[in-house]
């Protein structure tokens, strides 16, 4: 009897689960769609340079991680099926059914329910796959074709997983049916969550606020005593005192506040910060720009510390901003009377200021969480993309073996070794070079051989020949210098500055006598990231008669292979020069090498996991927020539902109630969704000005534009179909 009830009922309310089921039908697919990368029986076809073992592990430890997230919205999503079921379990309850049996019969149908997601999960999460292997493959530079795979362990972890949560749910929940009193059941549909604006929380945001406003001002005060110049650009010296003027009018009005005797309570004060906020973000994110534009010697700390200002003012401005929304609009409807009283727009407002004055904690921290969604979506592309374009600037010879000086302090010391057990390596391997070379690089004057200061760390010298050498192994045509004439060569990150470095330095001083600055005065072709001395971006090229007379501190030895060395030899090589030359020898020297097999395997393994774990992270949380965006609509579906019949008996046609519904969930998903991409698109600008010169060189903003575009699509595409699903859904409830 109990059976058929459950199936009845399950068949039933079929539509009232239509949010639980395509809720978790998102989550099984994601589940199973990241999942099924780290599956036993997951073997792309990826060569033999790289092992899949260290994207697997990584992988399988990352998603599962992250997949707690999903516990939280479970119970969200079955504790607004507990919380819709109400009224019908205080009737049953009524007749005579145990809350005992009531509770398990819940708990049958949430599982019946949980099933038919978990298969329809599945069957979606097995196209999804095809997405993860196709970024798989691409990132591995493979091509891809399309498969129906499904993996026996992937199906039993998605599976076991959530028949787990929904089990422990089902328990918690079976508990809280059993333990709720009759008429608490009834009045279940009439309880909203508490006034925000009558909480006394605001009072404790705002203390906290003003404590970091006065951080915000003793910094601002600090920075112009140590770096203001009267000399500096209007705009740059206008945001200095900008940093110093907006955090001193925010410590200032909440004294005028009380000096006023808190008129206009606090709404008044929380707008006054709201304002100041937006002004204050503007001059600490003016600063960052800046900085990069007119070179302002702040240094990273500085500038990841007012990157933080920006945050924490966009924070509370998020805060600020829900706080203040019902009070925003009714002054905008008190004030605009002829407006309000034209057709429903009273009837509009009153749905909006009432839902905004109970749910406005609930909507803060649902723009916090988006916001930060979106900005892992930005991130993802651009980190990701920084380290692929890192890694070909990076492994450009098959094997690279470098030496430093920086714990050598006799000339004695210096490395001078050809590095014979890697030739002995290769041959006993018969593994051919099509280029090797080994070279060193000089110190243009001896007395620079003790400069250890991170930041005055002399710049190295290569030979014309050497570099000539070098450049013709890499494709790139042969430059020619006169007799007492250099040139320059730049890191890809640090082109940008090659014309202010050389309009400086149109000539350097040598043992071998002065060198004036060649008509070429610079080159920007990638050669490796091992042919620069320490903390600097710039390699002089001087004539070989010059390099002669030169005090040689680096030696290094650049081999590209015929063939790619597999991931089995590379390992080999690389244990068994770490056992011959250790890392820091008794004399100071250092050794190192890398591999271009090795590279390539641990960065793309590691690329592919934190951009999997982001997008994956990011998507879980836009679920999330989706979810609840669209449940905080249906869980008062009771007022709604009166509501709207009242308009129905004062006459108003169904078309014009179906444009109010859609009205009113716009502005409820609208208000958050935004609020967050603008403050998003806020943080993101900073983030991508802080790395550009990184996306300039490694990436391509045209490049990345396209990403970001993409991935706004996909984000689109969910955003509809939560929307539709809870009109649909709103829809039919208030028709009954």
């Amino acid at each position: 009897m109990y059976a058929k009830l459950i199936f009845r009922n399950a068949k039933r309310s079929v539509k009232d689960y239509l949010i639980y089921i395509v809720t978790m039908t998102i989550c099984v697919a994601l589940f199973y769609a990241f999942l099924s990368i780290s599956s036993s029986y997951y073997n792309p076809d990826i060569g033999s340079v790289y092992d899949f073992r260290v994207l697997s592990d990584a992988l399988k430890t990352a998603i599962c991680m992250i997949t707690l997230l999903l516990l939280f919205l479970i119970r969200f999503v079955n504790r607004y099926m507990l919380r819709r079921r109400q009224k019908d379990f205080a009737v049953q309850s009524v007749i005579g059914m145990e809350q005992k049996t009531i509770g398990r019969i819940f708990f049958a149908e949430t599982f019946i329910m949980g099933m038919i997601s978990i298969v329809a999960g599945i069957f979606l999460g097995v196209i999804c796959s095809q997405f993860m292997t196709a970024m798989l493959l691409t990132s591995y530079e493979k091509t891809y074709t399309f498969a129906w795979t499904l993996f026996p362990d992937t199906v039993l972890w998605t599976v076991g997983f959530f028949v787990v949560s929904f089990c422990i749910m089902g328990v918690f929940h079976t508990r809280a049916i059993r333990k709720t009193k009759i008429i608490d059941m009834f009045l279940a549909s009439k309880e909203n969550e508490p006034n925000f604006q009558k909480s006394r929380q605001i009072f404790g945001v705002v203390i906290l606020f003003e404590i970091v406003t006065v951080w915000m001002f003793c910094t601002g005060i600090q920075k112009v005593w140590f770096y203001y110049d009267s000399r500096l650009a209007i705009p740059v010296r206008l945001t200095y005192w900008a940093n110093i003027f907006f955090p001193m009018l925010l410590l200032l009005w909440p004294v005028l506040w009380l000096i006023k005797k808190k008129k206009g309570g606090s709404v008044t004060l929380v707008a006054g910060l709201l304002a100041g906020s937006v002004f204050s973000a503007c001059s600490a994110a003016v600063l960052l720009v800046f900085t990069n534009k007119y070179y302002l010697p702040l240094g990273s700390g500085i500038y990841k510390q007012y990157l933080l200002f920006v945050l924490l003012d966009l924070i509370f401005f998020i805060y600020a901003f829900h706080y203040l929304a019902s009070s925003f609009l009714a002054a905008w409807k008190e004030r605009s009377g002829e407006h309000r009283y034209r057709g429903d727009v009273l009837f509009f407002y009153g749905q909006i200021i009432s839902g905004l004055r109970t749910t406005s904690k609930t909507m803060t921290v649902i723009c916090m969480t988006l916001t930060l969604a979106i900005v892992m979506f930005v991130a993802a592309p651009v980190l990701t993309g920084w380290a692929l374009g890192y890694l070909d600037s990076r492994s450009m010879y098959d094997v690279q073996v470098y030496s430093r000086y920086n714990h050598v302090y006799d000339e004695k010391d210096l490395p001078h070794d050809s590095y014979e057990i890697v030739t002995k390596f290769l041959a006993a391997h018969e593994i051919q070079a099509a280029y090797d070379h080994t070279f060193y690089l000089y110190l243009p004057e001896k007395k620079e051989f003790h400069n250890r200061q991170k930041y005055d760390f002399p710049i190295v010298a290569i030979s014309l020949s050497d570099y000539n050498n070098i450049r013709e192994a890499l494709g790139y045509g042969r430059i020619t210098l006169a007799e007492n004439e250099f040139t320059t060569q730049w890191k890809s990150v640090a082109a940008a500055e090659a014309e202010n470095f050389t309009k400086a330095h149109t000539s350097v001083m040598t043992d071998a006598g002065e060198l004036r600055l060649s008509r070429n005065p610079y080159y920007k072709e990638a050669i490796g990231q091992t042919v620069y001395n320490s903390y600097t971006d710039v390699l002089y090229v001087f004539p070989d008669w010059v390099c002669e007379k030169l005090l040689s501190v680096i030696r290094n030895r650049y081999i590209i292979t015929t063939e790619a060395i597999t991931y089995q030899d590379a390992c080999e090589m690389e244990r068994l020069f770490e056992e011959n030359y250790p890392e820091r020898t008794e004399n100071g020297a250092e050794y190192g090498v890398r591999l271009r097999t090795l590279q390539r395997n641990s960065t793309k393994a590691n690329n592919f996991v934190l951009q999997a774990a982001m997008f994956y992270s990011s998507i879980v949380l836009m679920v999330i927020c989706l979810t609840v965006l669209s449940l905080q609509q249906l869980l008062d579906v009771g007022q709604h539902q009166y509501r709207f019949d009242v308009l129905r008996k004062l006459g108003v046609e169904e078309q014009r109630i179906g444009t109010l519904v859609l009205k009113q969930l716009g502005v409820w998903f609208g208000l958050p969704i935004v609020t967050a991409i603008v403050v998003s698109c806020v943080v993101s600008a900073c983030f991508i000005q802080t790395v550009a010169a990184e996306i300039s060189a490694y990436i391509g903003f045209h490049t990345l534009l396209l990403q970001i575009g993409t991935i706004t699509g996909a984000l689109a595409v969910l955003l509809l179909c939560y929307f539709v699903s809870t009109w649909m859904l709103f829809r039919r409830l208030i028709d009954k």
